[in-house]
């Protein structure tokens, strides 16, 4: 079966783990703010009520009689550029809004003042009941804000937002050895064989997993072959040393690994061209439930973009660190 999200190449900005949290909402009688934003999908419970009414999954605001429309605002743990989004609907029948908007902007407050600008990111669309709406953004300018508005009242599931984070590089030195696929500093997962189990957009964000969930995990492969993640760096650069830590993963880790990276220039097909990088890491046994740290294994393949993490056969891997120092030479 397809993907339906036509986004899913990019990283989900919304999520609370980045440091991501709603600020304020004109109205949220019947469902709070801070439900627009959970990392799970929402669900709908038929019996249960609570002191405002019906409890739903998601934000809610009570209907309007004196005109105007609510709103949402948002402030992003990590700034970025929007390259879509998904107004979800979903269990929202006859109370979701018809029409919504987004506007965006960039302020160091915690809420933006009445001085800010805002901007128009998304214009006025119509929406559907209990469906998503993938939408896409034009606008190339990062943002550190959102604000959802719907017209004139209702309730949203879940508004999950699209984008690539923008780091500040100006502090970073020629020799500071950084993680050049952290999300924090705009690294992401692009495209991957399988992720059955687990998401490849784990693989990068800060600190040890949580549970084997909060990692990378693709099927169990019943055919030939193995199964590959290609990732792209937050900003060219040599990598010194490999992080691949499988914790929790036990009786699923894959057997073995290696990596391959390169400097990628014009688009086109990246997978297929992703099989013929050079290696930079040649198949490395691994280990269950442990930080692997390899450096002296690596190969020279000197400054790249991109990488491709190949596990064989198949299996889990929770995090995936690039370390080493960036591309001065490139902005």
């Amino acid at each position: 079966m397809s993907d339906p999200n036509p986004f899913r190449e990019w990283t989900r900005l919304e999520q609370r783990r980045l440091g991501t949290r709603v600020v304020v909402a004109s109205d949220d009688f019947f469902a709070p703010k801070e439900r627009l934003i959970d990392s799970a999908e929402p669900v709908f419970i038929p019996d249960k009520y609570d002191d405002h009414g019906k409890w739903m999954d998601g934000w809610e605001s009570r209907r309007r009689r004196d005109g105007g429309h609510d709103y949402c605002i948002i402030r992003l743990g990590l700034p970025g550029v929007i390259r879509g989004v998904d107004i979800d609907t979903s269990h929202f029948t006859g109370n979701f809004p018809p029409a919504a908007s987004i506007d965006a902007c960039e302020s160091d407050a915690e809420l933006p003042g009445a001085d800010v600008a805002w901007e128009v990111l998304l214009p006025e669309v119509g929406l559907h009941g209990d469906a998503h709406h993938f939408l896409p953004v034009k606008s190339g300018q990062r943002y550190t804000h959102l604000r959802l508005n719907i017209f004139p009242d209702g309730g949203v599931a879940r508004l999950r937002v699209y984008g690539e984070v923008i780091p500040d590089w100006s502090r970073t030195a020629a020799d500071d050895i950084v993680d050049l696929l952290a999300v924090e500093n705009g690294g992401r997962a692009i495209a991957c064989s399988d992720e059955h189990f687990g998401s490849m957009h784990n693989l990068n964000v800060a600190g040890r997993a949580a549970n084997m969930g909060d990692g990378w995990e693709s099927a169990r492969r019943r055919g030939p072959g193995n199964d590959w993640v290609i990732v792209a760096l937050g900003r060219p650069g040599i990598i010194e040393q490999v992080e691949i830590d499988t914790a929790h993963f036990k009786g699923n880790y894959p057997d073995r690994a290696s990596l391959q990276a390169a400097m990628v220039g014009s688009a086109g097909n990246i997978v297929k061209k992703s099989e013929k990088w050079p290696l930079l890491l040649p198949e490395y046994r691994l280990e269950a439930d442990k930080q692997q740290i390899i450096a002296s294994d690596l190969q020279d393949v000197g400054v790249v973009s991109h990488a491709r993490l190949n596990i064989i056969p198949d299996g889990g891997i929770s995090r995936l660190r690039l370390f080493g120092r960036i591309d001065t030479e490139r902005e």
